[in-house]
């Protein structure tokens, strides 16, 4: 889904998966996070780029470009917002929590019960149930670490120093966050821009059919005539489509494994220590 959603994207960009960085010590923050990328961009890019961050990835994103403003030109959030709903929240301490009971199964289901609708949720959880040993074979520490990041996380109350224009791409049935909360991320930052897909889940987004269509034309940077229906758009809850045009390359970073797209490159870390 993930991958399929970023080849769409590298039709027209030039597009660079990347991850975290593996052995992550206790204690590490968001911040931390979003500090090895904003070490590792200048090395490759002379200048701004456009950020699109997947989930905990779009936390990570957003960080940066708080902290990091000359760094991110524009900045997308797909399933993803200033901080973790109590649903979201409550289901990552459960993954952590049976993971750290080696119940690799509930682990699983835990974590697929966050990606679907109400009407998806029991295949999802069967879906996780069953992939639970699959899906955490391997160490799963800086997983755990990241869940104990992402769930101190909370940049609400600086999301008026985000320069970079923002866009958030949601559904309106995602369990981790919720309507409301992304609404207020859109509203919270300077530009802030909401599409929000009907019958949604959280692992939906990506593969709607505008879904491409709407963050090509907010990264091309097109402010169409309709402005004022995309705001009376989001107070109701209901999906706008932006209209672009062909624009720059975007590095897309996510919460996924490391991998370019188009070629086999990735982003170099950033060398600080774990």
């Amino acid at each position: 889904m993930i991958v399929a959603s970023l080849r769409a994207l590298a039709r027209r960009r030039e597009v660079w998966w990347v991850d975290r960085r593996t052995g992550l010590p206790p204690g590490t923050t968001v911040a931390d996070l979003a500090a090895d990328y904003a070490a590792a961009l200048p090395r490759r890019f002379p200048g701004p780029v456009d950020v699109l961050g997947v989930s905990t990835g779009g936390s990570v994103a957003l960080q940066l470009a708080a902290d990091h403003p000359r760094l991110v030109r524009r900045l997308v959030l797909v399933s993803s917002a200033a901080r973790l709903g109590p649903g979201g929240r409550a289901g990552q301490r459960a993954v952590a929590a049976a993971l750290a009971a080696g119940r690799r199964r509930a682990a699983g289901a835990a974590m697929a019960s966050l990606l679907g609708t109400p009407l998806t949720d029991p295949l999802w959880v069967a879906l996780g149930w069953l992939a639970g040993p699959l899906m955490f074979r391997r160490d799963w520490s800086d997983l755990v670490t990241t869940i104990t990041a992402e769930d101190a996380f909370d940049l609400t109350d600086r999301l008026p120093e985000v320069t970079a224009p923002v866009l958030v791409v949601a559904g309106d049935c995602d369990g981790c966050y919720g309507p409301g909360i992304f609404a207020a991320t859109a509203a919270g930052v300077p530009d802030g821009r909401l599409v929000v897909y009907p019958r949604t889940g959280h692992a939906g987004v990506q593969s709607h059919r505008t879904f491409t269509r709407d963050v090509l034309a907010f990264l091309d940077g097109q402010r169409d005539d309709e402005q004022d229906g995309q705001q009376a758009g989001q107070q109701h809850g209901a999906e706008h489509r932006v209209q672009g045009r062909p624009g720059p390359q975007v590095p897309a970073g996510d919460a996924h494994p490391a991998a370019r797209v188009q070629g086999r490159r990735s982003l170099p870390r950033s060398g600080r220590p774990a």
